[in-house]
């Protein structure tokens, strides 16, 4: 236990100078599938076994994960609120998409989707591989690209029906704000709308948490002479919920959580 907070069984590995993208990835993956064939059948459409495997082997390697203490946060959220249609942006691993995809599931039954989008195609590559381990690829879909290119797509092909539900932001920090503008602009953000962002203390995003903060008559200033997705829609605006947490490896962190509503205009 770390301060008056940090309860994690499973405290990571120091982060280091360099902690993602060295090949750690792709160890986990072979650590995972070269378990002996009993305990490996033992993780088979069980997420959260998987979970916990990822966890042990974080605590010698640093994985840049959500990790439980934050994650449970979302999943009860994700229970509370019982999303249909659901986005992820940035999958690294597969941890918060096994995590949160396996919460929807339970939450919203059959046809409930679980986008996972990550630009890395060997990151996506682990991902799918650890969603199929755990039995949830019927539920999480995993779409590889940058995320813009990706959601503008995904709205085209109609794969997000009449908006997204619930949607986590955990991919580049400079990218929450102008993917959010864009989802907004798009019609992809709706009155009822959840948003869960992560690392909002380490390393923090004070432009994405100025953003959901605006008021009406603010948002509306800040999107006159713009058009597209750098205008947004300033029709919408979220009431926010801060909520202090931990990183795995014992450092605080936090969670904004925004709902969206009609702007009174």
């Amino acid at each position: 236990m770390v301060g008056s907070g940090f309860t994690s069984a499973h405290r990571y590995g120091h982060q280091g100078d360099v902690y993602f993208n060295d090949g750690r990835e792709l160890q986990l993956l072979n650590h995972i599938f070269s378990l002996p064939p009993a305990r490996l059948d033992a993780l088979r459409g069980n997420p959260t076994s998987i979970l916990q495997e990822i966890d042990q082997f974080a605590t010698k390697t640093y994985l840049m994960n959500v990790g439980e203490l934050k994650g449970s946060h979302v999943t009860s959220l994700i229970a509370e609120v019982a999303p249909r249609v659901c986005v992820e942006l940035g999958g690294y691993v597969g941890y918060s998409a096994i995590l949160f995809g396996d919460a929807v599931k339970k939450a919203a039954g059959e046809g409930a989707k679980y986008y996972c989008l990550e630009y890395n195609p060997t990151f996506a590559a682990v991902i799918m591989a650890l969603i199929g381990l755990a039995g949830l690829a019927n539920v999480v879909k995993v779409v590889i690209g940058p995320s813009t290119t990706s959601l503008v797509r995904l709205h085209a092909e109609g794969a997000l029906g009449a908006g997204i539900d619930f949607m986590f932001l955990d991919h580049l920090k400079p990218l929450y704000t102008p993917d959010l503008k864009l989802c907004e602009s798009l019609g992809l953000i709706h009155e009822g709308t959840v948003l869960a962002a992560d690392n909002m203390v380490k390393p923090g995003n004070p432009p994405y948490h100025e953003y959901v903060n605006l008021s009406a008559k603010d948002k509306m200033l800040l999107a006159e002479g713009k058009t597209g997705s750098e205008r947004g829609d300033p029709g919408l605006v979220y009431e926010n919920q801060w909520i202090e947490s931990w990183e795995p490896q014992a450092v605080r962190d936090a969670l904004e959580i925004s709902r969206c509503k009609k702007a009174e205009l």
